[in-house]
This record gives C-alpha cells, structure tokens and sequence, in this order.
C-alpha cells in the first residue's frame, strides 16, 4: 500500500531519499546538510547551463529535487558567465555559508556524482559539454567529445 496519498510523491521520495544518502556517504551523516548541498550545487549548475537545457536537466529530477532545482529561479541575465573554477566554487561556498563547513569542491563532487549515477547519459553528455571547460573539470567523468 502506497505511504502517501500518490504514487508518484513515494517514488520521488525514494529517490530523493537515496540520492540523499549516496552525497551523506562522501560529506558526512547530517541529511538536512545533504540537502542543502544538493540545493546550493544544483541552483548553481542551474544558472550556468543555457535555459533550455536546464529545462531539460530539470524534467529528469525527482519531484522533489526538481522542486529546489527550480526555487528561486530568475533566468534574467543566465546563464552567468562564470568560466572559472573559482568563481563557481565561491558560489557554492556563498550558499554554504552559516552551515557546517565542507569543502565545495567536495559538495560539487558529491552532487555531480549523484547525477552521473541517476541521469541519463546523454543528459549527462549535454550538460557536461555545455559548461565552461574549468567547471566541466570538475565533473566526475569528464572522457565526453568536446
């Protein structure tokens, strides 16, 4: 029998739930600090992927995730025009700030790991092409054509 009222709200609550645990594994047991991680890294990868294709990566998101994937979204002016790895990683490490300290290379790492895992591969592919070469760096896998 279903725990919610829809089916569709129990899959993306496993989902998310799992996704949860596998960035807990690589920056620590605190699920409420997983989320925000997943929050932060996402907005930030959000705002620097051309519109459509956020739109794209975002339909491939659990309900749930999608729902932060999405808060306060303003596509005025994306995507930013970070082309550098620390200036990608100082957003991070903004968004961070006030929580419990993790380095944000290991949260994009974390974040971009879970996405590899659970995205398809040619979403994957088109996202990875599509950032500025130092951010693609960071990317878990990145043996993607140029």
């Amino acid at each position: 029998m279903s725990t919610t009222i829809l089916p569709l709200f129990d899959k993306s609550l496993q989902s998310t739930a799992i996704w949860l645990e596998e960035i807990q594994s690589e920056i620590g047991p605190d699920r409420a600090f997983a989320w925000r991680v997943l929050s932060v890294v996402l907005q930030n990868l959000r705002d620097n992927l051309p519109l459509e294709l956020s739109a794209h990566l975002g339909a491939q998101l659990p309900m749930i995730v999608r729902g932060t994937f999405y808060d306060r979204f303003d596509p005025t002016g994306l995507p930013k025009q970070s082309h550098r790895t620390d200036e990608f990683l100082a957003s991070i490490s903004d968004g961070l700030h006030g929580s419990r300290g993790v380095d944000p290379r290991e949260a994009v790492h974390a974040v971009f790991g879970v996405l590899n895992r659970h995205l398809s591969r040619g979403q994957i592919d088109k996202v990875i092409r599509s950032l500025p070469r130092e951010i693609r760096a960071m990317w878990p896998e990145t043996e993607v054509a140029n």
